[in-house]
């Protein structure tokens, strides 16, 4: 496997995430993950990045945050079995409730696709593996190239969780080549077409998965 030639930079400090850093972490879903890939309305794009953040963070029992000088240029959340969840919130389930019922009207047929082809996928994977965990969110802030930042954060959780398998969705409209280089292996994949406001958008769903 080719190595990766990506240099760190040595300021990054891990650290719990400050809930004044919610709103860039939204922008890091919305532009790392290409919503607007499926639509240019900018309230639809906030509306689906908080819903992804509050999601995921109910999930996470592990939700790592890189700053650089107090800035906030990445993070990474993880779901481990038999951890504690860091983050679990009322008002956010019935934010998450809400939504979720206001994203049926344009988003359901897609949206469904799409879990579908991750649950077909988890069912083969688990046929031949035991995970441990999940890594339910990683991005990084897009105008910070160059620094290590998904490296640095994953060498983090590596820390923390070593000897545990782990795996995570992707697909073809996020940047999954990097996960190849980070030594996580391809084990599914699904090819799907999501219809979203009258549009069919082909996909390709991946899941990974690696040992730490």
């Amino acid at each position: 496997m080719k190595q990766s030639t990506e240099m760190i930079d040595m300021n990054i400090e891990i650290k719990e995430l400050q809930k004044k850093d919610f709103k860039k972490v939204i922008e890091f879903a919305v532009k790392g993950m290409h919503f607007d890939r499926y639509t240019e309305n900018k309230w639809e794009l906030d509306i689906y990045g908080r819903y992804f953040l509050y999601l995921e963070l109910q999930r996470a029992s592990q939700v790592l945050a890189a700053y650089i000088e107090d800035r906030l240029v990445g993070v990474l959340m993880a779901d481990m079995k038999g951890e504690k969840k860091k983050y679990l919130s009322i008002w956010r389930k019935v934010y998450l409730f809400l939504i979720e019922k206001a994203l049926s009207v344009g988003y359901k047929s897609g949206t469904d696709k799409y879990d579908e082809a991750n649950q077909e996928m988890y069912s083969r994977y688990i046929k031949h593996n035991i995970p441990d965990g999940e890594i339910c969110f990683l991005a990084a802030d897009s105008t910070v190239q160059g620094k290590g930042i998904g490296s640095c954060l994953l060498k983090r959780l590596e820390e923390l969780e070593r000897g545990k398998r782990i795996f995570l969705y992707t697909d073809s409209n996020c940047t999954y080549q990097f996960y190849e280089r980070k030594g996580f292996k391809r084990v599914e994949e699904k090819e799907i077409k999501l219809e979203i406001h009258g549009k069919e958008v082909p996909l390709v769903c991946y899941l990974y998965d690696k040992k730490l």
